[in-house]
């Protein structure tokens, strides 16, 4: 039986059961990790799942939807409190960057916040817009949508690798990545996959009328992979969707 199950994931579109890794974990006697990198902004708005009230012990970064500098931390009870700090410090990790430390502070302010609810509530209604309109326009979305900041969409329909895929939509000006698909038959440096988030479009500013803008162009590149004019065309509506919402605090 194992000793330690890890509960979390990368690129999965679906809310967690935490509750549900507890009882099997349980069941194992084993200690349970909850890892919420990515989705601990939406862990903190109440959007999804609290692992705390159920894990041994629970991971994230400061970035992705948090929304802070890059940076991690480690929470668990009080019990292996001191074992952790231990293990991470000094064995592991180095001097403080004050500078990061401050900025950590500043993010964990922001998140208190109700603007902070407000955010991380248009992440989602945004990434379920882009699922659903790329979804309208014939393309594969695994699982069928979304339940928090990000999709996946299988390319195996168009035989289009996730690779090819990438490389294409950052040439219109369209910033996402490759990545693996369940039962993905291709090695993870090709996939048969893309994955698309809206944590970044959503701190622009953008709602729901600009996913579909943003749904429509990666539709279209994906569509017209071998068209130059089309890309150039693409790109030149990007820009222009990105000039009426430019980067906060830029």
């Amino acid at each position: 039986k194992p000793k330690l199950i890890v509960s979390g994931a990368s690129a999965y579109p679906r809310e967690l059961d935490f509750k549900r890794f507890r009882e099997i974990a349980d069941e194992a006697g084993a200690l349970l990790v909850a890892d919420i990198a990515h989705i601990a902004g939406l862990v903190v708005a109440k959007i999804h799942c609290d692992p705390v009230p159920y894990a041994d012990f629970v991971t994230t970064t400061t970035h992705k939807t948090l929304r802070g500098p890059r940076g991690g931390m480690i929470m668990c009870r009080e019990e292996y409190a001191k074992e952790i700090d231990k293990s991470v410090f000094p064995g592991m990790q180095g001097g403080p960057l004050m500078h990061v430390i401050a900025a950590k502070a500043v993010a964990f302010k922001e998140a208190m916040g109700r603007d902070f609810i407000d955010y991380q509530t248009h992440i989602v209604k945004n990434a379920k817009k882009i699922a659903n309109e790329l979804a309208i326009r014939g393309n594969d979305i695994v699982s069928g949508g979304t339940d928090n900041h990000l999709m996946l969409v299988d390319l195996t329909p168009q035989n289009i690798t996730g690779k090819d895929a990438e490389a294409k939509l950052g040439e219109a000006g369209i910033i996402l990545n490759k990545n693996t698909i369940p039962f993905e038959t291709r090695s993870p440096f090709i996939t048969s996959g893309i994955r698309i988030g809206t944590p970044a479009a959503t701190t622009r500013g953008m709602k729901e009328k600009e996913m579909v803008i943003i749904a429509d162009a990666i539709d279209v590149t994906i569509k017209n992979m071998n068209d130059a004019s089309r890309i150039k065309e693409v790109k030149r509506d990007i820009l222009e969707l990105c000039n009426q919402f430019p980067i906060p605090y830029d």
